[in-house]
């Protein structure tokens, strides 16, 4: 059991993101749920004549069962997104002569981004993913708008080559989505849903907790590397309570 969320009330379970993803996690943090990272390593190698969506439910799934087996007692969430070009699965370009051809190849045309979200927990039995399909319709390109751009916005993390919650909204005419944060990473809609039927409670009421614990860790961590001290323990309001409790019976 990971100590950051033993005693948190509306967590029972640990959630961890099987993601390294730095889009994916400002996505989850809006949520004010409280998270650990961790790397799946799984392949994403496409395999012969599989579909963009059957790919990106596969990976989705694939990431959050690998972390899963890890981290028994935890929720774990996993996503994918793969750009689908007229059936093509196109993934991260890696380098800046992929994401040239991408572009190239999306110029004018109409782009489906198919982003799954997998949630999975071990110890509930419970392993389900949902699927975002955002079709996307990139304006004419030239070279030099690609070049202007990939130079300003090196989005060589990103399937398809492009950010749109960046620059990259410019390359764009019409996103058509159901559910708005599909397009950056990990549909949150989905998310929310795929969490409650786990058991994990997304609303107001909670979400301050977690994120203002991940806040006070994080200082509380720089605080000790400033003068020196060993790490030290951040303690929750139920642990306080218990420990306050045992004092007062104490002779």
């Amino acid at each position: 059991m990971h100590p950051f969320f033993a005693t948190d009330p509306d967590h029972p379970l640990p959630l961890i993101l099987a993601s390294t993803s730095t889009y994916r996690r400002e996505l989850l943090q809006r949520l004010g749920l409280a998270f650990e990272v961790c790397a799946p390593g799984v392949d994403e190698t496409p395999q012969p004549g599989e579909r963009p969506a059957d790919l990106a439910m596969r990976l989705a799934m694939a990431k959050a069962q690998a972390v899963a087996a890890q981290h028994p007692g935890t929720v774990v969430i996993g996503s994918d997104q793969v750009a689908d070009l007229h059936g093509e699965p196109l993934g991260k370009p890696g380098n800046h002569a992929n994401a040239v051809d991408q572009l190239r190849r999306q110029s004018g045309q109409a782009v489906v981004f198919q982003t799954s979200v997998a949630v999975v927990c071990l110890d509930r039995q419970f392993a389900k993913a949902a699927l975002a399909s955002v079709q996307v319709q990139f304006r004419p390109l030239n070279e030099a708008d690609i070049e202007a751009y990939l130079r300003a916005e090196p989005a060589y993390d990103c399937a398809g080559s492009a950010k749109s919650e960046g620059l990259g909204i410019a390359l764009l005419e019409r996103i058509d989505s159901d559910d708005p944060t599909s397009l950056i990473g990990l549909p949150l809609m989905r998310t929310c849903a795929l969490l409650r039927g786990v058991g994990i409670r997304v609303h107001g009421g909670n979400q301050s907790y977690g994120a203002r614990r991940a806040e006070r860790a994080y200082y509380l961590e720089r605080l000790c590397a400033k003068h020196g001290l060993g790490p030290l323990p951040l303690k929750d309001h139920l642990a306080l309570a218990r420990e306050g409790l045992g004092e007062a019976q104490s002779p």
